[in-house]
């Protein structure tokens, strides 16, 4: 159970120089490397190495590689969370108390309102009474001038005791 390579010639076709990689990761040949340690055999004893690698081992180690960026960007995020979360709660109390500051002086511009509805009310009824207190005073004066024409025009009248004007 040989490979088609020799190993000499594995290692030199995929070796790479330290500064080729970034140095949060590990080196694409180290991760060859070990994947072909670990894989050689597998569980029926063949060799794995006499298989070409195909499409979706690439596929796979490009996601890895993608997931530890973004699980490197997810922790710098997560302080972040926690700021803005901090941040959102002390938003969150200022417009609380500025919502109970707005609800108070809504009482109060309520209050004052009806404080003002109720003495229009009041000035309404006392105009309305004035105004029938005026006309009933108008009708009462032109009735007793009405009386008072009558009694002129009436013929004189002749009292029994013996008066006369």
């Amino acid at each position: 159970m040989s490979s088609y390579y020799p190993r000499t010639k594995d290692l030199t076709r995929t070796r790479k120089s330290v500064t080729d990689s970034p140095p949060s990761s590990p080196s694409y040949t180290d991760k060859n490397y070990r994947h072909e340690r670990l894989s050689r055999y597998d569980s029926t004893g063949e060799s794995t190495t006499d298989k070409p690698l195909g499409r979706t081992s690439s596929y796979t180690r490009r996601e890895t590689r993608l997931a530890a960026l973004n699980k490197q960007e997810q922790d710098s995020t997560a302080k972040d969370y926690k700021k803005m979360y901090t941040e959102a709660l002390q938003e969150n109390e200022k417009l609380k108390s500025r919502l109970q500051d707005s609800k108070q002086e809504l009482v109060k511009i309520r209050s004052q309102l009806e404080k003002v509805a109720q003495r229009q009310d009041r000035m309404s009824e006392r105009s309305t009474v004035l105004e029938t207190e005026k006309r009933e005073k108008k009708a009462l004066e032109k009735r007793v001038t009405d009386m008072e024409d009558e009694i002129k025009q009436a013929p004189t009248l002749r009292f029994r005791c013996g008066y006369q004007p």
